[in-house]
């Protein structure tokens, strides 16, 4: 069965930390969730500092992380849909690239590499044959989820790498929602969603580290009570998180930003999903919320 408060892992991180009762958070929300499965993932290209051809992987593996990962969020509570993955497009698996979405308005990603160029046409096929409406398709390089994280009534987008700093202009236009611009300097954290997550409609976890001093400033004035990680959890992509409000689903390894957000009150469902990982992929790479669906 999932892992869900008050099972396996909330038990074993209760007992490492020897925390006290925790502050209550609000209570989650049941989202919906659109996934790809992993049947053509592999490493066939390198387009991130993560990849490395040469390096095996694991098919199998991947695809029975990738199901625990769907009945996690499944046991949860919410609403997992699925978009039918694709030869010849391995890094399809990672949906939250694929568009940003808000109040049921679409913005279908424009990718920056050529491989990855076909996963936006299939996206914009997926959300028309779903109903949603309106659905736009970028015009300048946007990496939907990877970039542009819905904190509450606010995007927060990245550039630096992937998505430009215009792209964030498009995206406020089309998606109705003020947007804060971020830089990122670290390679290693080419998405925003690899070095920042959000918890709540006010509450965000991010590694400083990953962001240029103007961009450290600005979040410490947006959120003074964030939750900072360590680089030992940011290397195993302990932010690629997916939040319902309580409820963080995060990397097994990050057992240090478990034990944080933990302390602020929220519950840490750990996943172990090392084969994504070797494309730089992680729980949120893999999970695109439909929002207003």
């Amino acid at each position: 069965m999932p892992e869900g408060p008050g099972t396996g892992p909330d038990r074993e991180l209760l007992t490492m930390t020897r925390a006290p009762i925790p502050p209550p958070v609000p209570e989650p929300r049941r989202r919906r969730y659109l996934l790809c499965p992993p049947t053509h993932f592999a490493v066939d290209y390198a387009i991130n500092p993560w990849m490395d051809p040469g390096r095996p992987v694991d098919g199998a593996a991947a695809e029975r992380q990738w199901r625990r990962l769907c009945a996690v969020l499944r046991g949860l509570g919410h609403e997992v849909a699925t978009v039918d993955p694709l030869p010849g497009l391995p890094d399809m698996v990672f949906t939250a690239n694929g568009a940003t979405v808000v109040d049921g308005r679409v913005l279908v990603a424009r990718f920056k590499h050529a491989e990855r160029a076909g996963e936006a046409a299939a996206h914009r096929r997926w959300f028309a044959g779903a109903g949603f409406r309106p659905v736009h398709t970028a015009s300048l390089v946007n990496e939907g989820e990877g970039d542009l994280l819905v904190a509450g009534r606010r995007i927060l987008a990245g550039s630096g790498f992937r998505t430009t700093a215009p792209a964030h202009r498009e995206a406020q236009r089309l998606l109705g929602l003020p947007v804060v611009t971020l830089q990122l300097v670290d390679p290693r954290f080419y998405h925003l969603d690899t070095a920042l997550a959000v918890l709540g409609d006010d509450q965000i976890m991010y590694w400083p580290p990953a962001f240029s001093a103007a961009s450290r400033r600005l979040l410490a004035t947006l959120y003074p009570d964030a939750v900072r990680g360590a680089a030992a959890d940011a290397a195993v992509f302990g932010l690629n998180a997916v939040c319902d409000g309580r409820h963080v689903v995060l990397p097994r390894a990050a057992t240090g930003l478990a034990a944080q957000v933990h302390a602020r009150g929220y519950r840490p469902v750990p996943v172990e999903m090392p084969e994504l990982l070797k494309a730089g992929g992680g729980p949120k790479c893999c999970t695109l919320e439909l929002r207003g669906a």
